[in-house]
């Protein structure tokens, strides 16, 4: 199987269906691990539609303790080369993947990165994300020397053996700097490919706030300093 895609739902009554159904079309080898993230709306009644389908794996979880323990649980279960994750919202675009995939495999690259800033036409949410997005990128070229463009991105994509090697301990929202953080460390060559970005606002359900970005910014200065014993891949 080529990619294993992780998206983690919590209360996207409104879009679940549809941006389930864009990923399970993609023509690539696939498999999509849901995780129903302690909804309290429709959503769950949404994936079950779909439980019927081969490449689908679903994941329920009675409390809602944040992103990133959903991400790490659904983890165990990714069979994928790859694993990439895919919010709950229409921001981003699925078809895109496609494309990081084949990036990925033309230049045998263990870790792929969706960026926002490298797509002129990509559209921009609230000024404080651009901007805030835009800190992380700086704190975290000037820790790890990783020479990205869009720290905060949804679509990051690595190799599943890699990954998992990382030993991701992230609870809520502070996955992506976390996962920034242990590839720098580890030496990890990322590199990026523009993708589109349709931003959604808080009334449309959006649910970052601006407390996710200090955990973002303590997240990078921690793994910084932290001992790699628990996370050195070359260990593995």
């Amino acid at each position: 199987m080529l990619v294993s895609i992780i998206m983690p739902l919590f209360n996207e009554e409104k879009t679940a269906g549809k941006i389930i159904e864009k990923v399970l079309g993609l023509p690539l080898d696939l498999e999509l691990i849901i995780v129903n993230n302690g909804s309290d709306d429709a959503t769950g009644l949404i994936i079950r539609q779909f439980a019927d389908i081969s490449k689908v794996k679903i994941i329920d979880k009675e409390k809602n303790i944040g992103k990133g323990d959903a991400i790490t649980t659904a983890l165990q279960y990714a069979v994928g080369k790859y694993t990439i994750i895919q919010d709950g919202d229409l921001e981003y675009e699925p078809m895109d993947i496609v494309e990081m995939v084949n990036l990925a495999e033309k230049n045998n690259a263990p870790a792929v990165f969706g960026s926002r800033i490298r797509n002129p036409k990509a559209g921009i949410s609230y000024q404080r994300y651009l901007w805030g997005g835009k800190l992380l990128t700086i704190i975290a070229n000037m820790l790890y020397g990783v020479g990205i463009t869009d720290e905060s991105t949804c679509y990051k994509m690595v190799r599943t053996d890699i990954i998992k090697a990382l030993n991701l301990e992230c609870r809520r929202f502070e996955f992506c700097p976390e996962l920034v953080a242990k590839l720098g460390r580890n030496g990890i060559k990322i590199i990026e490919i523009p993708i589109n970005y349709n931003p959604r606002s808080f009334k449309e359900g959006k649910k970052i706030r601006w407390r996710d970005g200090a955990e973002a910014i303590l997240t990078l200065l921690k793994y910084r300093f932290k001992p790699m014993g628990k996370f050195s891949v070359r260990k593995k």
